[in-house]
């Protein structure tokens, strides 16, 4: 957790911080949107939906730069990780709130669930061939590259929360000296952070996922 997350309220014994809130609120949110986003679609669409499908098919055509065998099949994961994290990371510019990613907590889930979904992916696609990897060009090296997963992950997860942290208390210390005389370019650094945050932990989860299926391909 940051040093500032605070208990908001108990489920029973069960502390309910402020960041899960948050990571809560962004969930609800974003599948609130999406059923209303998907509800009235049309053979002709709207401007908000050919919208939308120009930002599927973006992100669709940037996944099958990387992987473009399963590019279809990785687009919902890669996809709503950086959807879910370009809403998460801009939310600290709303004032009352702080971004879940700003928690140790949040992106250690985070990475954990690249961790796991690499290792689906690897099974669904390849099969049992999927672990051959662990064990080439010799099996003395299987150590190695389990301590190398377990790295990465951690990795991901400290540089997510890393940056966002040092952004969200940048911006303070800007403002606390500077008061509120320069906010615009100080808002602006924030969202372009935010989103250049976002995009990087979702394209290192695609370079994993992919570096995961096309290991077993060779």
């Amino acid at each position: 957790m940051d040093l500032t997350d605070s208990i908001v309220f108990y489920l029973g014994p069960l502390p309910v911080h402020e960041a899960v809130l948050m990571t809560w609120a962004i969930m609800a949110l974003l599948v609130s949107l999406a059923w209303l986003a998907s509800r009235h679609l049309q053979q002709h669409p709207s401007r908000w939906q050919t919208l939308l499908e120009g930002v599927v098919l973006a992100m669709e055509s940037t996944i099958a730069n990387v992987e473009p065998h399963h590019a279809r099949r990785i687009l919902p994961l890669i996809g709503t990780f950086w959807i879910f994290l370009v809403v998460a990371n801009l939310s600290g510019i709303v004032p009352g709130l702080q971004s879940p990613t700003r928690n140790l907590s949040v992106t250690t889930a985070l990475a954990l669930v690249v961790f796991f979904s690499v290792i689906y992916f690897g099974i669904r696609i390849r099969g049992r061939h999927y672990f051959a990897h662990y064990l080439k060009p010799s099996p003395i090296l299987l150590p190695f590259h389990l301590v190398s997963e377990v790295t990465r992950t951690l990795a991901l997860a400290m540089r997510l929360f890393g940056n966002i942290m040092s952004l969200e208390m940048a911006a303070l210390l800007v403002l606390m000296v500077a008061g509120f005389l320069v906010p615009v370019p100080i808002l602006m650094l924030h969202i372009i952070e935010a989103l250049v945050q976002a995009y990087i932990f979702g394209m290192l989860a695609l370079i994993y996922v992919a570096s995961a299926v096309s290991q077993t391909e060779q």
